[in-house]
């Protein structure tokens, strides 16, 4: 059975790409810089140009623009340097008849419609807040966020990070790459990826909603 085709828009070195993968769905990276460690097909270039001419070629889209703009970790008095690509993005998907997943960090513009923690998507150690709006206004209950142990933020590059930088503690690469689930990625790579195991989550998800779609086209 074929899978269906799902197109990574933002994708950098394949976090939730991978994620969608093991969810079932054949992937197509796009990215506007190089990225030689993604693990699927990839194509270098403009996201929001590629999505405009391509989308009819791709059964669901996945965009997590840059968060820059939006982010706690960006000082206030620059973030208006970085660019808005969440509402152009918005706006081209709407266009689309196609589901779709936009991707962003807590405080973003985005309709939160499933928010993933570590803590809830089987990563206990990796406390790493990200919201999702769906297409089809996904709703979700679920339990507040609660790490038994010493969590990891992994962000920036290299730096200690979250209570470990209090005790004066070291997140190695090898700490990252086993909190975030993945094994591939350079250390800025792992600072700016979705975990699979988030992506497998929202994967399941859109999966539904395909297989509803059929259903009601069968009718």
């Amino acid at each position: 059975m074929s899978r269906p085709r799902l197109l990574d828009l933002f994708c950098k070195q394949g976090g939730a790409g991978k994620g969608y993968h093991d969810a079932g769905f054949e992937v197509v990276g796009v990215d506007i810089e190089p990225q030689p460690r993604y693990p699927f097909e990839f194509h270098q270039g403009d996201a929001l140009e590629y999505l405009a001419e391509h989308w009819r070629e791709f059964d669901a889209v996945h965009g997590s623009p840059v968060c820059k703009r939006y982010s706690s970790a960006t000082p206030v008095h620059r973030r208006d340097g970085h660019p808005d690509q969440i509402g152009p993005l918005r706006s081209l998907l709407e266009a689309t008849t196609i589901p779709w997943v936009i991707e962003n960090v807590p405080g973003a513009p985005l309709r939160p419609d499933i928010i993933l923690c570590g803590c809830i998507a089987g990563l206990p150690e990796l406390k790493r807040e990200r919201w999702f709006e769906t297409s089809w206004c996904a709703f979700q209950v679920r339990a507040a966020c609660w790490h038994p142990i010493t969590p990891i933020t992994v962000a920036g590059h290299g730096e200690p990070s979250g209570p470990r930088m209090a005790r004066g503690e070291v997140a190695t690469k090898a700490d990252w790459e086993r909190a975030m689930g993945i094994d591939w990625m350079t250390r800025d790579g792992l600072a700016q990826a979705i975990p699979p195991a988030y992506t497998r989550v929202v994967g399941a998800h859109l999966l539904e909603q395909l297989a509803a779609r059929a259903a009601s086209a069968a009718l």
